[in-house]
């Protein structure tokens, strides 16, 4: 199976960092930046699969990061995680499309199921458009894929 393509996005260089080596203690390597300009730069770059998160950040916050990654790649799963979040703040990013919200701090492997569980739904999603595109049912296909903007 492919290597999940991860970005971590969080202005706390410590927190993020260790993040990123836990996460590649259980065999899921990342790549970390610490802004939201950074994601946007990273993700035009190199799409990910999955981003996980943080909503406060100076600059560009994470819920712009989110609108912006939502309209220009609605396939990629973003994960929330974020230590100042509210409830209205969650509503607001699962309204954007956000795959899921965790509130820090959450266990490594709680946060690591999310993600995975983030990367098969692409994948279904990705699996079954193709499947209808094989099929030669390319609007059917395209709307499989246009069900996540």
């Amino acid at each position: 199976m492919k290597k999940i393509k991860l970005l971590l996005v969080d202005d706390e260089e410590n927190f993020v960092n260790t993040l990123s080596e836990r996460l590649k203690m259980r065999d899921v390597p990342s790549k970390v930046v610490y802004s939201g300009e950074e994601a946007l730069d990273a993700i035009k770059s190199d799409v990910p699969d999955v981003v996980v998160l943080d909503l406060r950040m100076p600059g560009i916050d994470g819920m712009e990061v989110l609108r912006k990654v939502r309209q220009t790649n609605p396939d990629v799963r973003i994960v929330i995680l974020t230590g100042h979040g509210t409830e209205v703040n969650e509503e607001e990013a699962k309204k954007l499309g956000a795959f899921h919200y965790h509130k820090k701090p959450v266990e490594i492997d709680e946060l690591l199921g999310t993600v995975k569980k983030a990367y098969r739904e692409k994948l279904e999603d990705t699996m079954v458009a193709a499947t209808f595109a094989q099929a030669g049912a390319f609007k059917e296909a395209q709307d499989i894929l246009d069900e996540d903007k």
